[in-house]
């Protein structure tokens, strides 16, 4: 039977007269925050970045995939609102935490942004209220850290207040998923708050999955990212096999591909980035070593896609030597320094690696970027440059990023040789160009 207090925020829900908070606006935080406003919610982000908040509250985006108008209409509607203020949790009927996980330099998981988020949602918690976690994390996060903060007023879950954790699956750029038609998965620290979750989840999203516990919602998140990291690993290795054998590895898997059944073609590249698949199985591997687990699938497959960017400027010296030039005092231009192709998204780029161990080897290093006027590598900085500006003197490209707008005959025809380590020229084949 549900309690008063369920059946209260239930009807909120239902009704659409809730005020849901969202703590973080970036990447995960905007956007959701944008389609719950979209649905007739009101929502009242929050974020310590002050220039997020000007952003939101003038209608701009920042964000490549969330539409400016779609900003300015529902602030001038006051559906959506942008603050720096935690006090306004007081009169929030729900808060989605939205923060960033990073690792630590040791590669333990660094979860400092959830405590910080939760100890300001501990200081207003009240009886009604439904807190939901998003922020990828280990296993355990929501119930062995979480949970203490907000029941030390001697508030009960599942009776005065609720609490879940639904990750997040967003794809920048993505232009046929987003996040309404993504399917979300949510567990609750009790059924009654798998209910609640599900249930304001549902007001905005097509299809709502429900597992037992919080813990599995957050396993299902560190699983779907090692299966990406742990298949990409292989075809990275299998890449540098193919190297020494003077196979070319992107013919091996697309004759492979023709295989109707039990197999899923990945394809190598210059190393991963973004912020889930070169974090999320360290995440994974650092819980399983507390139960005494060794993960070592894990734990290698990491280690070869963390290998990709050194394997990448052996590939770059060693076709600099053909050409009878040495890598030191090279002009090497980079293009494309984001982690994938068209968006503006650095975080954990290959290309700051490549970049940096370019540099160690006495490389002089150009940036060309459309969605990044400017890249830094530790205290350097690249202005990114048009295509075809300085090009005259470069003796190598490497194309790390394959954005669209990268006129691929136009490369051609402005670099003498190009490095190309996504296979982008395949439909332009050339004598000037060199596959990892």
């Amino acid at each position: 039977m549900q309690t008063s207090t369920q059946q209260q925020l239930n009807e909120k829900i239902r009704t659409k007269t809730i005020r849901a908070g969202i703590i973080g606006l970036g990447y995960v935080g905007l956007p959701l925050a944008v389609e719950f406003a979209r649905a007739g919610v009101e929502v009242i982000g929050i974020d310590i970045d002050s220039k997020k908040v000007t952003s939101v509250q003038q209608g701009k985006s920042y964000i490549l995939d969330v539409k400016e108008s779609d900003v300015a209409t529902f602030v001038k509607r006051e559906k959506l609102h942008a603050t720096t203020d935690f006090s306004v949790i007081a009169n929030l009927d729900t808060v989605n935490i939205c923060v960033p996980t990073p690792l630590r330099k040791s590669k333990d998981p660094d979860i400092s942004y959830i405590v910080a988020a939760t100890q300001e949602i501990a200081k207003y918690v009240h009886p009604g209220m439904l807190i939901i976690l998003e922020s990828t994390t280990y296993p355990g996060t929501t119930e062995e850290v979480i949970l203490p903060m907000l029941e030390e007023k001697g508030l009960k879950v599942g009776k005065d207040f609720f609490l879940a954790f639904s990750p997040e699956r967003v794809d920048p750029g993505n232009p046929k998923y987003h996040t309404g038609n993504i399917p979300k998965v949510v567990g609750g620290v009790t059924k009654e708050c798998t209910e609640l979750a599900a249930a304001f989840y549902g007001l905005v999203m097509d299809t709502v999955c429900r597992v037992k516990s919080a813990s599995s919602a957050e396993m299902v998140k560190l699983l779907e990212n090692t299966f990406r990291s742990v298949n990409i690993g292989l075809v990275n290795e299998l890449c540098q096999m193919c190297a020494k054998m003077n196979l070319d590895v992107w013919e091996i898997i697309d004759a492979a591909s023709t295989k109707p059944f039990g197999y899923m073609p990945f394809y190598p590249g210059p190393g991963i980035g973004g912020h889930c698949i070169p974090l999320d199985p360290h995440y994974l591997a650092w819980k399983a070593r507390s139960y005494g687990f060794a993960p070592r699938f894990i734990e290698l497959a990491s280690e070869v896609n963390e290998s990709m960017p050194e394997f990448v400027v052996r590939k770059a010296q060693d076709v600099l030597n053909e050409k009878g030039r040495a890598l030191k005092g090279a002009n090497v231009r980079i293009l494309g320094v984001t982690y994938k192709k068209n968006i503006s998204d650095q975080r954990e780029s290959p290309a700051h690696s490549i970049i940096e161990i370019l540099l160690k080897k006495g490389a002089y290093v150009s940036c060309s970027d459309p969605f990044v006027p400017e890249y830094q590598v530790e205290d350097k900085s690249f202005k990114s440059l048009p295509v075809d500006e300085q090009s005259k003197d470069v003796d190598l490209a490497i194309l790390v990023t394959d954005h669209d707008q990268f006129d691929k005959q136009k490369l051609l025809d402005t670099f003498k040789t190009i490095l190309d380590t996504r296979n982008a020229f395949r439909d332009n084949p050339s004598a000037k160009v060199v596959k990892i």
